[in-house]
Parts: C-alpha cells; sequence; structure tokens
C-alpha cells in the first residue's frame, strides 16, 4: 500500500489523494479495449469491443482533449483538485492513447482479421485489392464514385478546405499539369459522405463469403483518374477530429433555436487530433499539422483505415456472437390483465436488461388508451424520435390526454435527435418543455394520473436509465414502478418545478439534485462514521458510474479512517485513490466490463441494522449533483432492497473474470480466478437465474 497521511481538517485534495478525471477516463476506455482480445468473448464481439473503444476514444477527445486545449489557447489555470497543469495532463494523455492506438491496431491486423479470415470474412483494403477485383471496382468507382466527389486542388486560388469533423479525406501529391496549364503538387479529396464505407463484394467474386472493400480503398484505387492528365504519386487517408463540445448561453430566447445554430458550428470547432495512415510522409504530416494549428503530440498514425468505428457490418454468424438473452417479464406482470392493478398492490422492480423494458412500455400503451386516465407526464433524456415510447406518448396526446413532456434539447450529440422528438410531441398536442436553462434534466420519471372511484390515483416509475427501448437491452439499469403516495407527490412536485417558476420543490422521500441530493449523501456518510466510532458494524457500497465529486471523495476518506467498509463498484471515471494506508485502506473500488454496459447507480448504506438503499439518475460527479435536476428514490419494500443487494451489489461483487481493481497507484488490473476458485461473472450469473426463474 502506499503510504499517505494527510491533514484531514480543512481537507485539501492534490494528485496524492485525487486521480486526474482525465486519466481516469482514458484508462477506461483502455479496459474497453482489452475486451477486444480478451479470447473468451465472441471473435464479432471482440470487433464490437475493438469500434466502441474508437467511438469512445473519439468522444474522448471531442469533450476532453478539447475542452483541456480550450482552456491552455485561453490561458486558463487550472482547478482541478489533483492540481495538476492542463499542459502536463494533455501531454500524459497523448503518450497513453498513442499507446493504446498502437495496441488497437495490433489486435486488429494481428489477431482479429487474421481470424475473421477463416470465418470468410474479409476487409479488403488497398494492399489488399487482387486483379479480379479491379474490374468491378472500375466499375463502381466511376458508377458510384467519380460523380459524388469533389477534389480540391491546392493552390492559391484554392487554400486549404475547411474539413469536417471526423470525416474520412485524402491529401495527395501530383505530377504534371492542370487543364489550364497550373503545376499543382497536393490536391485534398473528401470521401463523400453519402457514399457507404463499406461496400460489399458481390458473391461470384467473393465465392458467397462476406468480403467488404473499403470505400477507401475503391478511391485510392482510382485517384489519378480524379486528375486527368497527372499522376497522384502519393494518395494517404486522414481525419482531423474537432471540439464537438456546445456552448449555449443561460440567456437565449429560444433554447431550440439556439442550439440548431449551434449545431451547424459542431462540424468545424477547433481542431484537437489528426490521424494520418502510417506511409503518410513526415512532410506531408507537418504540413496537415500547420494547417489545423496542431502540435505533433496530436498526431497519430496509424496501421489501417483511420476511422475503425466505420468497421460495423451485419454477419450472420451466430457461433461468433454472444448467445442470444430474451429478456424476461417479471411474474407478478405476465399474467397480469391491467398494469394499474398490480402496482395498485405491489411495487415492481425492474432490472435491465436481465427483466424485458416492455412493462414500461406497457404503462404507458395502458395509459394512452385508459379512459380513466387524465395525465401523462414524463422526463426524455435519450429517446429518438422513433421511439414506441414516443410515439404512445404523441398517441395519447391525441386521445386528449394531458400529456407532458420535458425533453433536454442539451443531452450530448442527441440534441438533434432531441428536437425533432420534441417537434413530434407538439404537434400531437403534448407539452413540451425544454427543462431549466443551466441545468440539464437528466432525472428519469413517468408520472400517471388516473381516476379511480370518483379519485385521482397516481402511478409512478423512477429509473436510473435512459426511456430508450435500444439502450434497455445493452445498458444495465434499475426501474421502480410504485404507488407510494410520498413519491408519487414528490414527482409530482418536481414535474411543477420543472415546467413552472415556483420554489424549490420539497419532497418527502426522494433526494433532488440540485438541491437536497448531495447534502444527503454526505449525512448518509456521516451517519457509517458515527456508527463505526461507536463500534458498531459500518458498511457502504456504492454502484456508479463515475465519482469525482471533491467533498464526497474527502468523505469517504473520513468515513475509511473511521473504519467503515466501503465498496466501490465504478464503471469508469474514480478520482479516489483506494488502499492507501492512513487514508483508504478500507476502501475497495472495482469496475465491471462486460457484455453489457454497467449503467445502475445504487447507494447503499448499512445504518446498523436498519439498512438504507436509494437508486437514483446521479452519478457521482459535479455536473450531476450541482448542475443536473437528478432524482434518488430510496427502496423501501423489504424484499426489493434484499433482491438489489444481491444481484446489484454483493454478485458484482464477487464476480472474478469480468472485473478490475485499482490501486493507490491509480493502476487498474484484471482479476482472475485463484486457484481451485471457480470463476463467477456477475451479469451471467443474473441472466442464468432469469432463465431458471422462467422455468420454474
Amino acid at each position: 500500500m502506499t503510504q499517505i497521511m494527510p491533514n484531514l481538517e480543512d481537507f485539501q485534495h492534490s494528485s496524492d489523494t485525487y486521480i486526474n478525471r482525465e486519466i481516469s477516463l482514458l484508462e477506461f476506455h483502455k479496459r474497453v479495449l482489452a475486451q477486444a482480445k480478451d479470447a473468451n468473448h465472441p471473435l464479432l464481439e471482440r470487433l464490437n469491443f475493438l469500434i466502441i473503444f474508437s467511438r469512445n476514444l473519439d468522444e474522448f477527445f471531442e469533450i476532453r482533449v478539447a475542452g483541456l486545449i480550450k482552456q491552455l489557447d485561453m490561458n486558463s489555470i487550472t482547478t482541478s483538485p489533483d492540481g495538476i497543469p492542463n499542459e502536463v495532463i494533455i501531454q500524459q494523455i497523448s503518450e497513453i492513447a498513442h499507446q493504446a492506438l498502437e495496441e488497437q491496431y495490433k489486435i486488429l491486423n494481428y489477431d482479429l482479421l487474421p481470424q475473421l479470415q477463416g470465418f470468410g470474412i474479409r476487409y479488403i483494403q488497398f494492399a489488399d485489392i487482387l486483379e479480379k477485383h479491379k474490374a468491378w471496382i472500375k466499375d463502381y468507382f466511376f458508377k458510384q464514385v467519380q460523380p459524388v466527389v469533389t477534389p480540391i486542388s491546392l493552390d492559391p486560388a484554392h487554400p486549404f478546405p475547411r474539413l469536417v469533423n471526423k470525416s474520412l479525406n485524402f491529401i495527395v501529391t501530383l505530377e504534371g499539369k492542370d487543364a489550364f496549364g497550373r503545376q499543382i503538387e497536393l490536391a485534398i479529396v473528401p470521401a463523400p459522405r453519402s457514399l457507404p464505407r463499406l461496400v460489399k463484394l458481390p458473391n461470384e467474386l467473393t465465392g458467397g463469403e462476406e468480403h467488404y472493400i473499403l470505400l477507401s480503398a475503391i478511391i485510392q484505387q482510382h485517384i489519378s483518374d480524379l486528375f486527368p492528365g497527372m499522376v497522384a504519386t502519393g494518395c494517404y487517408q486522414f481525419r482531423v477530429t474537432r471540439n464537438a463540445d456546445l456552448t449555449l448561453a443561460e440567456d437565449v430566447d429560444d433554447l431550440a433555436v439556439a442550439l440548431k445554430d449551434e449545431l451547424s458550428s459542431r462540424r468545424f470547432g477547433r481542431a484537437v487530433r489528426l490521424e494520418v495512415t502510417k506511409n503518410c510522409p513526415n512532410d506531408i504530416s507537418h504540413y496537415l499539422l500547420e494547417q489545423f494549428d496542431l502540435d505533433p503530440m496530436h498526431l497519430y498514425q496509424v496501421d489501417g483505415p483511420v476511422n475503425l468505428a466505420r468497421l460495423v457490418a451485419n454477419f450472420d454468424i451466430p457461433e461468433l456472437r454472444f448467445k442470444p438473452y430474451q429478456a424476461v417479464i417479471p411474474k407478478a406482470l405476465r399474467n397480469a390483465p391491467q398494469i394499474f392493478e398490480v402496482l395498485s398492490k405491489r411495487d415492481i422492480l425492474l432490472h435491465h436488461p436481465f427483466d424485458s423494458f416492455a412493462p414500461v412500455i406497457n404503462l404507458l400503451k395502458e395509459a394512452a388508451k385508459d379512459p380513466n386516465v387524465l395525465a401523462i407526464k414524463q422526463t426524455l433524456y435519450r429517446s429518438g424520435p422513433d421511439s414506441e415510447i414516443v410515439q404512445v406518448l404523441a398517441e395519447a396526446a391525441r386521445n386528449g390526454k394531458e400529456v407532458t413532456a420535458i425533453i433536454e434539447l442539451r443531452a450530448r450529440f442527441d440534441e438533434e435527435s432531441n428536437i425533432t422528438v420534441a417537434n413530434i410531441l407538439q404537434e400531437a398536442g403534448a407539452v413540451v418543455v425544454y427543462g431549466i436553462v443551466g441545468y440539464k434534466t437528466h432525472a428519469k420519471m413517468i408520472l400517471v394520473v388516473r381516476r379511480e372511484a370518483d379519485k385521482l390515483k397516481r402511478y409512478v416509475h423512477l429509473g436510473t436509465g435512459n426511456y430508450h427501448a435500444g439502450n434497455a437491452k445493452m445498458y444495465t439499469d434499475y426501474g421502480l414502478m410504485t404507488t407510494d403516495a410520498d413519491i408519487c407527490e414528490d414527482v409530482h412536485k418536481i414535474f411543477q418545478e420543472l415546467t413552472g417558476m415556483g420554489r424549490m420543490a420539497k419532497s418527502q422521500k426522494l433526494f433532488h439534485a440540485p438541491f437536497t441530493l448531495h447534502a444527503q449523501l454526505l449525512n448518509l456518510i456521516e451517519q457509517e462514521i458515527q456508527h463505526a466510532q461507536k463500534g458498531l458494524v459500518a458498511r457502504i457500497i456504492i454502484k456508479v458510474n463515475a465519482l469525482t465529486e471533491p467533498k464526497l471523495i474527502s468523505a469517504l476518506y473520513r468515513a475509511s479512517q473511521a473504519g467503515v467498509k466501503v465498496d466501490l463498484i465504478i464503471r469508469s471515471i474514480c478520482c479516489l485513490r483506494p488502499q492507501v494506508t492512513g487514508l483508504s485502506e478500507n476502501i475497495t473500488v472495482r469496475s465491471i466490463v462486460g457484455r453489457f454496459l454497467e449503467h445502475t447507480r445504487v447507494y447503499y448504506f448499512q445504518n446498523n441494522d436498519d439498512a438504507k438503499l436509494y437508486c437514483g439518475s446521479a452519478d457521482w460527479m459535479g455536473r450531476n449533483l450541482f448542475s443536473r435536476v437528478e432524482t434518488c428514490f430510496p427502496i423501501e419494500d423489504k424484499k426489493l432492497r434484499k433482491q438489489i443487494v444481491e444481484d446489484g451489489l454483493l454478485n458484482y461483487l464477487k464476480d472474478n473474470v469480468r472485473a478490475w481493481e485499482l490501486d493507490g497507484n491509480a493502476q487498474w488490473t484484471a482479476l482472475k480466478p485463484n486457484t481451485g476458485e471457480a470463476a463467477f461473472i456477475a451479469q451471467q450469473y443474473l441472466m442464468d437465474q432469469r432463465v431458471i426463474k422462467t422455468i420454474a
């Protein structure tokens, strides 16, 4: 264990007690990449993890690295609790990212692609083109590609073009003169964004196997044909990543209009990364760096396609995929004629994707058609215009229900989609509100108001994840369906708070960010500290996606020093240093990276013999606790509470296959079963248990 003993009075963090957030996030992306070389995963799933890593890294540069570079450009002094200057962090990120990318392409070129070829799956790059391919490629190029390609010569009349964020481009070296007698040495060829990046070769060329040729290879094969009378002496792929974060003033008149204006500028933000193919000459790479105003540390030379995220193809080879899993309907709802009748008698807990998302949709469907339902209110963070939920809400509005949708337009990279959702619902007659400027509405809430025996009764769904049926098949999340009067009243007040201009909603049972959640979490930690100081058994188990908030980290350090056993299950970012003598020796931190994306937020406090358990929409980050509207709800039913503790917490603490542990030096280590110990995968256990219960 690392030896540190800080002064905890008026505790101030430093790099000794606080792991840098950006480095921690990058380490999570490396854990995802590690899945791509894990031979225990099916082959196509490994390729999928490689693609997910590419997408994650793109967003990391677009948002996190872009933010650091922006601060440097503005000569802004870092305020991160670790105290490390931004320029140092950027350099560290560059070193780690370069190593990770080199590893990524090694996995692709020397592991995945050769194995895929054994199953008849080939990705044909420029160097892989065979003589038998050339006639078909030529025909495709002149019929499908050449008519939409726009080569741009670089000369005084044609300055370096503005290139869209993450677009595929080629820089071409030329010899000869053009039609006007000009000596052109360089040109840019943007790959048409309207064309697929993967093109399936016809069966007569492949013998019925799955062979895909990259669009980049087709263009490179005929690059000289884009410059008649000239010769292309070199053709090199490159891609620039830009700042894609959006900045909105708090005094905008119309949030939707302001967002539309910002979305158009996202494509041309400040450059933060340049990717070029490995064979690109140094002078060409440096020329591109100058055009994008980037230092050499931001240059990434890759041994293959510059955008691996485009390697997605639909391969129908079941043995190379995870075994299909069919989510189950909870027993209480399987044969129930009406969901309202069930909820009137008991709470229902859903654990996705092990439990089906269908009951959430069915609740809304019944509400949309039930003549006794008067109103439906719902928050929407990421749903999509094609979502069944959006269609059902629109139907409910057309059926005369009072439908209110709180749509968070600023959900990152879903802004445009959410604007479309808002338009669909408004046209159907729903009341659409965009939340509070300056505070993202991240809470997951549904409220249904129904007339029963001349009284109004409320039905509520609260969740840890978005109302997105696709995500519910890939993300682990909890959802509680209840008619508890106090919880329903709290949800009603929060909806009023979001649509009106009244005072802060005073809740009975819910904790509510940005108002009470942070303080209540500190109080719950303090209670465990007091129990430990009295000699009582004290324990905290927290499962969230990220832990960055400095005061909560300080409180957990104090809890450890008081003797509280603290287990943290953190999917991605963890700024706390565990297992440090005198500071955090009673704290363990683990991360589960597996088939499903871990997304549940669960907070457990032993509270002597009267355990308190909460689920919520908030991670333990400053943005969630102070800059977002979040809800945290208690699980009071003893049976449901036991289910969450056993399935959602203790189960994950037993995982010895998909778990990684963090040490005091900020190093993550993949766990393996000890000699003689049985392998245990938490997610697989939950799938197996659902199957057993369904059969029973």
